[in-house]
């Protein structure tokens, strides 16, 4: 059962105004729809009249003389050019209220999407992904009729209801009460309909959000491969069966919410007619204070009658419509009135071009993860936050400088921060307290697009999209050649693998890369790293899931990576950063070592207890080139020969 979300909040604006506001744009085709509405509505307005001239003029002049057969042929020529007249007007109304709508649709999903974009790293951890796409589709798709045909809808049939009964009127008042005597009635059934109504769309569209969910989670390569791994296939498809059966219960009540009402619109204006006829007789003979009423008035009168209903109906009908949809908007308007927790300050500027590493700097930096953006709920600023225990800092009073060029290495047990460090420096997000700065410039006032460009990441498990190799390479930079795309596979030690595929840079990675083995993924990373030529380069355990020769090849290519630029690298393989300039102990969200990795085995702490779990524990020996033997976890000076014993 998914959970309901929360009222809307943010931008207390009316959601109808927010409506108007997306159609805007195409006043002009607008305007040119309520010409057409109007223009059209006042022909089928006059369409009645021109029955009563018929008779009352033409066939059965009320002087009692022969019929017209001129006054009748310029009437009967009238009648069928009027639906001619309509139907031309209708086509074209019916193109620009498609123009409009679906225009006006492409403008809010696209809106949605470029918002979503800015949105920080924290907000998509904590929203499933199949959430955020159901906004995109369903309730996107949803609204479509609202922005295609509700408007010109509404006012065609208003015109159109209007119009008549002005000529209701206008021929009999008093047979106008009687047509219209239940009106009010159905008015205050409709207003509770469409409470109903728009409360089952908000439920109906939770149950799609969720079954899109499940649907990206278990039908994704990796929700596959984990079910057939423990077995849990059927239990998925139950998952997956319960919610498509609320999926169902809903749309069914939803469909059958207003029916009853419906019906009984229907049924009165069917009689109507009837109770007309008995009217009109009575008028006729004076019991009702008249005997004006004519033949022609009367056959004009249930003409208009008759052609009130339609309109009627479906004025109450989209007017129902508009009301499930102010719940799709509401949705939608949810995201939209989300504010990003990391945005770029005004006067940011872009950060120095060097021409060489950027110099990282920490500067007491403390960091704890904000509240989770759970929809519905405006960010807690730092004021409003959860009272600060030293349980909750990821990182605390971390200092530390890495000079340009430099390789330097981040060490430490999971969960130390190790990671949260490196996503600081490209502000995937914000520090609480302190400074992270690139080459002097705090990272806050560096604007977005320079520190894109300035910082390269290579994580362990790399993001490949379904695409070919060479789009996924070429995705680092816009407008890259194929020759750029190819020495940037070469320096990544994957040009020959790639060309042994029958396809060769042509071949299609498949949804994450997952055609590929480990290896091939990463070294195709690694060659966007090659063709980005960032200035910072981040290797988040970049081959501690690769087999020996495999990591050998990448290794190969994140030495060429890391030549001339400054290389900030997390492993827990420590043979893998044993030459770094200098090596940073992490534990616990502090930094408690730094040096190089003989001083920091000379020194015995946190880098030397994780090299002796690595290398050696109980019984085993394990003697160094710098004189450092370890036994038992224990660290002491020796200066016996290099070797390690096991």
């Amino acid at each position: 059962m998914s959970t309901p979300d929360p009222p809307a909040y943010g931008d207390p604006t009316p959601v109808l105004p927010r409506i108007a506001r997306l159609l805007a744009p195409y006043r002009t085709m607008m305007i040119a729809v309520a010409i057409a509405v109007v223009t059209a509505a006042a022909l089928s307005a006059l369409a009645p009249f021109l029955t009563k001239a018929v008779f009352d003029d033409a066939l059965f002049p009320t002087d009692g003389g022969d019929p017209d057969l001129t006054l009748l042929a310029w009437l009967v020529a009238g009648m069928c050019a009027i639906p001619v007249v309509t139907a031309l007007i209708g086509i074209g109304q019916n193109y620009l209220t498609s123009t409009i709508g679906n225009s006006a649709m492409a403008d809010l999903r696209g809106r949605l999407f470029e918002h979503l974009q800015t949105m920080e790293l924290g907000f998509f951890t904590a929203t499933k992904t199949g959430s955020i796409q159901s906004r995109l589709a369903n309730d996107v798709g949803g609204v479509r009729t609202v922005l295609t045909d509700t408007a010109t809808t509404i006012l065609q049939n208003a015109v159109t209801v209007s119009s008549a009964l002005i000529a209701m009127v206008i021929l009999s008042w008093q047979l106008t009460i009687i047509a219209l005597v239940l009106m009010p009635v159905f008015v205050v059934v409709q207003v509770r309909v469409g409470r109903r109504r728009r409360r089952l769309a908000r439920k109906t569209q939770e149950s799609l959000s969720e079954m899109t969910a499940i649907t990206e989670e278990a039908l994704s390569v990796s929700g596959i491969l984990l079910a057939k791994v423990f077995n849990r296939s059927e239990a998925e498809t139950e998952r997956y069966r319960d919610e498509n059966r609320r999926q169902t219960r809903l749309q069914v009540e939803a469909a059958m919410t207003g029916r009853t009402f419906f019906a009984l619109v229907q049924t009165f204006f069917a009689i109507t007619p009837a109770l007309i006829y008995l009217a009109a007789g009575f008028m006729i003979t004076g019991s009702a204070g008249g005997a004006t009423l004519t033949a022609g008035t009367l056959v004009a009168f249930t003409t208009l009658q008759g052609r009130l209903q339609m309109p009627l109906i479906q004025l109450m009908r989209v007017t129902l419509d508009v009301q499930t949809s102010i719940a799709l908007f509401r949705r939608i308007f949810e995201y939209l009135d989300l504010d990003p927790a990391i945005i770029e300050r005004p006067g940011a500027q872009p950060l120095p071009d060097t021409g060489r590493g950027g110099a990282v700097e920490f500067r007491d930096v403390s960091f704890q993860y904000p509240p989770p953006r759970i929809l519905g709920q405006q960010p807690r600023g730092t004021d409003e936050a959860d009272p600060v225990t030293e349980a909750t800092w990821v990182l605390r009073d971390v200092s530390l400088q890495v000079e340009p060029g430099r390789l330097a290495a981040i060490v430490g047990p999971s969960g130390s921060g190790k990671t949260t460090m490196t996503y600081l420096i490209p502000r995937f997000h914000e520090v609480t307290r302190g400074a992270v700065l690139i080459d002097g410039v705090d990272v806050r006032d560096a604007t977005a697009e320079s520190l894109g460009r300035a910082v390269g990441m290579v994580t362990q498990e790399p993001y490949l999209f379904h695409g070919t190799i060479a789009e996924n390479i070429a995705y680092a930079k816009e407008g890259a050649t194929p020759d750029e795309v190819e020495q940037a596979a070469r320096d990544a030690n994957i040009h020959d693998r790639i060309m042994s595929f029958p396809d060769g840079y042509e071949t299609i990675t498949g949804e994450r890369g997952y055609r590929l083995s480990g290896g091939e993924k990463q070294r195709i990373a690694i060659a966007r790293v090659f063709l980005m030529n960032p200035r910072v380069l981040v290797l988040d355990e970049a081959t501690s899931a690769l087999d020996t020769e495999t990591e050998r090849l990448v290794q190969e290519a994140l030495d060429r990576a890391t030549h001339g630029r400054t290389t900030i690298a997390i492993a827990h393989r420590l043979s893998t950063i044993q030459n770094a300039d200098v090596i940073f102990g992490l534990e616990d969200g502090e930094l408690v070592e730094q040096g190089t990795h003989a001083e920091l085995l000379e020194r015995g702490g946190l880098y030397a207890r994780l090299y002796v779990e690595q290398f050696g524990s109980g019984s085993v020996e394990a003697r160094f080139s710098d004189g450092v033997r370890y036994t038992d976890g224990r660290c002491f000076r020796d200066h016996h020969r290099a070797d390690v014993a096991f």
